[in-house]
């Protein structure tokens, strides 16, 4: 198998991804959260209009930068991450469509982190003061974002518990069925299926195996019918024995609400 998780054989470059789009994936994702007004609608559709696009494997900014303002992910797929001094890096989260890349941290002097793109992605940098204007104006959106962040808080314990308890199948199939509830939240995933852009060494630096180890996982997930991953999509098999092998519990995503509405 090559390094990549899917085969490079698109010649475009671009994703299989068959799912729609929805016109702002910010707004799906905080009205999912909290019941938002049209004015909100209208005040989140404003402040994400300005987008720029940035290519596969770019930092929007890095470790030691002064923040300048806050970046929100409309397409596409980011990261946060770390270094070691010899270029090892630790991937600590996900940024999908709908997500602030840490709402707070244009407050800090310095990052402490880095913010990079796994694929091409659509992106926003907001000013620090449209966000202080938001949050004081809007209480409905500052409820969301809010639990917003807790959720990112619940997500992050669930990964240690990833890297620290599981095998590396487990961790592998956690993450995919993470990103399936995730992506099916904000539009971009279909009943069993999503844009799959991450490659083997993108898993590996995210779940602290080998890319080797990652092959290996990758491989049993689909000789036991679990998964197959093509044309740089995934499509889950059999999604309560992959939840099973992994013992995936969908409750730190808080998704409750969306479910029931």
């Amino acid at each position: 198998m090559q390094d990549d998780a899917q085969p490079r054989n698109d010649p475009s470059g671009k994703s299989s991804d068959l799912v729609s789009r929805p016109p702002n994936p910010l707004i799906r994702k905080l009205d999912s959260l909290a019941s938002l007004s049209d004015a909100d609608r209208a005040v989140l559709e404003k402040i994400s209009a300005d987008t720029r696009s940035v290519p596969a494997q770019t930092d929007l900014i890095r470790e030691g930068d002064a923040p300048n303002g806050v970046y929100l992910i409309l397409d596409g797929m980011a990261c946060r991450y770390k270094r070691r001094s010899r270029g090892a890096r630790q991937i600590m989260a996900y940024l999908i469509p709908g997500d602030f890349c840490d709402l707070d941290v244009a407050m800090l002097k310095e990052m402490d982190h880095a913010i990079g793109t796994l694929s091409a992605c659509k992106v926003v940098q907001i000013p620090l003061d449209t966000i202080q204007e938001l949050l004081r104006s809007h209480p409905a959106i500052t409820h969301a974002l809010r639990l917003a962040t807790l959720v990112d808080e619940a997500t992050l314990r669930e990964w240690l518990v990833n890297v620290g308890r599981r095998s590396a199948e487990e961790r592998i199939a956690h993450l995919l069925c993470e990103l399936l509830l995730r992506l099916q939240a904000v539009g971009y995933a279909d009943a069993d299926g999503y844009a799959f852009p991450l490659t083997q060494v993108d898993l590996a630096d995210t779940t602290g195996l080998t890319s080797v180890y990652v092959n290996r996982s990758l491989g049993s997930l689909r000789e036991r019918g679990l998964i197959d991953i093509s044309d740089r999509h995934l499509r889950i098999l059999d999604l309560p024995r992959l939840q099973a092998l992994a013992e995936f519990k969908s409750n730190y995503l808080h998704l409750v609400r969306k479910a029931a509405a």
